[in-house]
């Protein structure tokens, strides 16, 4: 199994929970609540490594917290939003080398 870090957006009463992951660009989820958002966010990283298998491609190296948090592109997201490991059991595959 594989944890993907994920950044939880909660805009608030009345408004989705968006939910998305710096280590896989273009992957969300949303839901009422952040707990659905959660789940539904395995799904959404199910659909979006599906073409990565599919292709033969190594799917993309979850990078740890600390890794994201000195990448300038997601260091303000980090320490303004929910952080959540979302667990992925992929199908047989080769992970991209670090």
């Amino acid at each position: 199994m594989i944890h993907y870090l994920a950044i939880v957006e909660d805009a608030g009463p009345d408004q989705a929970v968006g939910l998305w992951f710096p280590d896989l660009p273009g992957c969300f989820s949303a839901g009422d609540t952040v707990e659905e958002a959660m789940l539904n966010a395995r799904e959404a990283v199910a659909f979006y490594l599906e073409d990565f298998v599919s292709e033969g491609r190594s799917l993309p190296q979850p990078r740890s917290l600390a890794e994201i948090k000195a990448d300038p592109a997601h260091a303000d997201d980090v320490a303004n939003h929910i952080i959540a490991l979302i667990p992925f059991d992929p199908p047989p595959h080769r992970i991209a080398a670090e």
